[in-house]
Parts: structure tokens; C-alpha cells; sequence
């Protein structure tokens, strides 16, 4: 029931910039821990950073510092900006909404980040 659209991917040169986006259909948004997670061909899945609720975030030691993950509830949306990018950093990024009190958990479709000079 809870719909995820994630924007802002695209090719970008080693050291860039670049900022996701996803946005949310349906109720509760606040009540939803919000994530990025990604992942490369042949690998697995992997968290990249999670928002609490409550506004409290966790990320992957390989993105800490560069990384930052914000949430706007009034407009149901949740932000990875990304900063210095690696050709490592290359992947599928997915957008994330999970309620464990509930059962909820939800995907996004994905957007292609591509990290390459």
C-alpha cells in the first residue's frame, strides 16, 4: 500500500555530486523508517543509510562523512545526497520504507547510479 519513486540517478564523474530522491504514496509516512540501500551486478543488496522516525540515521562505514540522508514528512520524501563519489559507489540505489510493527516494508524501483571518468 505504500507506493516508492525514486528520481536523481545518473553518470558522474569520480569526486562528484549527486542527490536522490524518492518520493512516497500513501498513509503514515512519519511512522516509516526510511532507507537507501544499493546494489551492484552480481553483488547483494547492501544498506546504504537508514532514517529513523525520528530523525535519527545510521549509515554504511563505506559511505559515512560523504553521504547524508534526510527525510521531509509533510511532503513524503526522503533525500541521499551524495558527495565524492567512487566508481564503487556505482549500483542500483533503492528507496526503502519499513514499519516492523506493522509488517510494512516496501521497494522503490530503483534509480542507476554510475560513477565513471
Amino acid at each position: 500500500q505504500v507506493r516508492l519513486v525514486e528520481s536523481g540517478g545518473g553518470l558522474v564523474q569520480p569526486g562528484g555530486s549527486l542527490r536522490l530522491s524518492c518520493v512516497a504514496s500513501g498513509s503514515l509516512f512519519s511512522s516509516y523508517t526510511m532507507g537507501w540501500y544499493r546494489q551492484a551486478p552480481g553483488l547483494e543488496r547492501e544498506l546504504v543509510a537508514v532514517i529513523s522516525s525520528c530523525g535519527y540515521t545510521t549509515y554504511a562505514d563505506s559511505v559515512k562523512g560523504r553521504f547524508t540522508i534526510s527525510r521531509d514528512n509533510a511532503l513524503k520524501m526522503v533525500y541521499l545526497q551524495m558527495n565524492s563519489l567512487k566508481p564503487d559507489d556505482t549500483a542500483v540505489y533503492y528507496c526503502n520504507a519499513n514499519w516492523i510493527v506493522v509488517k510494512g516494508d516496501y521497494w522503490g524501483q530503483g534509480t542507476q547510479v554510475t560513477v565513471s571518468s
